[in-house]
């Protein structure tokens, strides 16, 4: 049987950076991963690029990270976005950064992420094991016994990192959750964040149009970022962070041009009065959703009534849009619930109930937005979570 100071399970970033931190402060650690290689979620992230971070601030960071982003004060205060950063430069990877902070490889090669984390494990003397299905995690006499269907490995400190439920293609199958189960803790509810909305809108029409930096809104949550209209309904950045506040039945508002107020709009249009309509709105907006916006109103923008103007401004300002869901987990970027933070020590990531026993990543009730800020909750959970020395 072979015995460890620490065990990793799952091989995701946050996997991959506590095994990088647990071999760094010198424990004789090994991360178990049941795909054929490490990071194959990660492989699929930024369309393949690998949007490795954000370079915002503090407060930037706290704003992408929706659910319960607060309770990570005290670990990035330890490691935070700016360490990431640093670590990646420091072993050969160029990054660069491109709009809203979203920070990428130089090679836009999600590989470049994932071999620059397997070298470093390798470099610190971690161990690293593929195609090794976890069956069973228990405690007997202070360690933790890990089982395959035919190895048996025993650990010090256990730190479990294998994401939430969502594409369980990846190996995001919950399996970390029934861990947490089995050591009593409470698994709050699990629904898709990150996640395309369905809604209830004309969009045959619009389809394939894409808009950037609009204005989604609904209640107080305001989003301003890319958005995409599909043959379901609205994707791209906007729609994916609004999905952490919506479940469905909702009526969310788009303007698609937040840079104009309303009476910018009605200048533009009186300065516009001799052309058709559908041609001065074509010198602002996509043709496709030019054509929907004039439909139903006369041809030349010279014919509008006051009142004609008035809802038409009013309809590129605040089209109103019915959610009526969202993809299922399995086709959503992220899973929002997970282990009750309430039995987590911030500091540590350790179990408040199990001592010895960590979480980090997504695996947590954590959920943050796409641009970045997902991997950064995972690298720097995970890299907190592995730095523990012992008493």
């Amino acid at each position: 049987m072979n015995h460890y100071d620490t065990i990793v399970i799952g091989g995701g970033p946050a996997g991959m950076m506590a095994t990088i931190s647990s071999a760094f402060h010198g424990h004789a650690t090994l991360l178990l991963e049941k795909n054929r290689k490490l990071g194959k979620k990660l492989s699929g992230t930024g369309g393949g690029r690998c949007n490795v971070t954000n370079n915002g601030s503090l407060d930037d960071l706290l704003a992408g990270i929706p659910g319960n982003g607060r309770f990570l004060y005290s670990v990035f205060s330890q490691f935070d976005n700016h360490d990431i950063i640093r670590f990646f430069t420091e072993n050969g990877v160029k990054l660069k950064v491109e709009d809203h902070g979203r920070v990428f490889p130089a090679s836009d090669r999600s590989q470049t992420i994932i071999q620059a984390l397997t070298d470093k494990i390798a470099e610190l003397g971690g161990q690293v094991r593929c195609q090794v299905e976890v069956t069973s995690v228990k405690k007997i006499d202070g360690q933790f016994v890990i089982k395959s269907k035919d190895e048996t490995w025993t650990a010090d400190r256990l730190i479990v990192t294998t994401g939430g439920k969502s594409y369980p293609s990846t190996g995001s199958t919950g399996f970390g959750h029934e861990i947490a189960r089995h050591f009593k803790h409470t698994i709050t509810e699990l629904e898709a964040a990150e996640s395309p909305l369905l809604t209830d809108f004309p969009h045959k029409v619009l389809q394939g149009i894409s808009l950037d930096d609009v204005t989604l809104s609904y209640g107080k949550h305001v989003i301003t970022h890319d958005l995409l209209f599909t043959h379901f309904g609205l994707s791209g950045p906007a729609a994916l962070r609004m999905s952490s506040f919506v479940k469905g039945g909702e009526i969310l508002s788009l303007d698609v041009l937040p840079q104009l107020s309303e009476s910018d709009l009605l200048s533009f249009l009186e300065e516009n009065r001799e052309k058709s309509l559908k041609n001065a709105l074509k010198i602002m907006l996509p043709e496709r959703l030019a054509e929907f916006f004039v439909q139903g109103y006369p041809e030349k923008v010279k014919q509008l009534t006051e009142k004609e103007r008035e809802q038409l401004v009013q309809s590129i300002k605040s089209l109103k849009i019915p959610v009526t869901g969202k993809m299922s987990l399995a086709k959503s970027f992220v899973t929002k619930g997970g282990v009750s933070l309430k039995e987590i020590n911030p500091k540590t990531l350790e179990s408040k109930l199990v001592p010895g026993l960590h979480f980090a990543g997504e695996v947590l009730d954590i959920n943050a937005h796409t641009g970045g800020f997902n991997i950064t909750s995972a690298l720097c959970t995970g890299w907190v979570a592995g730095s523990l020395h012992y008493d």
